[in-house]
């Protein structure tokens, strides 16, 4: 049975690095909800990007749990009370209404496609494309994935069998846009364009085997790959 835990984040919370995303808030089976920490100055929180790779673990079970993300929302901290237009600017929301950074909150929520655990020494073992035994903890941290993290667990595809079962979620607009980002990673990590092409073409016929009897659906999948 999945669990679901919400405990709200400090609005004073500060990340530990630039890749440290957010902190979990609520967790399930098969996804989890990370809330952004709240910038020290007046802006808004850094809203991590449709099916980005980002990273959390499992402290008692040595896992480092991989995940895309699927959804993000901005929302008022108070559930009561909407936010409702104010006819501004960034810079004049700034100037005039500074209390507004204060009072929203920035979530983002992350499905879960597999997990690498960690053996004695601390270093990481092969990944494993299925769902952990068991979720993030509530409150640790989600960073964001490195490329050369993000390539190795993309040698195979097996994770798009996942993503495609997701509930609840933009399936194919999230399939779509994980495959921009993983093909993108091939770049970062200085592969050549052809291997970057050649990735995408078994991410391709992988999604065919799964989609083979809905032609339709991965079409619109596959005319989704062109960056913008």
């Amino acid at each position: 049975m999945s669990v679901a835990v919400r405990i709200p984040l400090s609005a004073t919370s500060t990340p530990q690095s630039s890749e440290h995303l957010g902190e979990v808030v609520e967790t399930s089976t098969t996804e989890y909800l990370a809330q952004c920490f709240a910038p020290d100055d007046l802006r808004f929180p850094t809203m991590p990007a449709l099916g980005s790779w980002v990273t959390a673990v499992d402290e008692e079970a040595d896992h480092v749990i991989y995940g895309v993300v699927s959804h993000t929302t901005t929302l008022p901290i108070d559930a009561i009370h909407r936010a409702r237009p104010l006819g501004l600017s960034l810079q004049e929301l700034q100037e005039q209404q500074p209390q507004i950074f204060a009072m929203l909150r920035t979530e983002f929520r992350v499905t879960i496609v597999g997990f690498e655990p960690l053996d004695r020494r601390g270093s990481l073992l092969p990944p494993y494309q299925y769902l952990p035994p068991r979720p993030p903890q509530i409150h640790q941290g989600v960073f964001r994935c490195e490329a050369g993290d993000v390539a190795r667990f993309c040698q195979q595809t097996d994770f798009l069998r996942t993503l495609l079962q997701a509930q609840g979620v933009p399936t194919d607009e999230l399939v779509a846009a994980v495959l921009r980002q993983s093909a993108a990673v091939f770049d970062a990590v200085g592969h050549s364009s052809a291997a970057r092409r050649q990735w995408l073409l078994g991410a391709g016929r992988a999604l065919s085997i799964h989609l083979r009897d809905d032609y339709t659906r991965l079409k619109c999948i596959l005319s989704k790959l062109q960056v913008a």
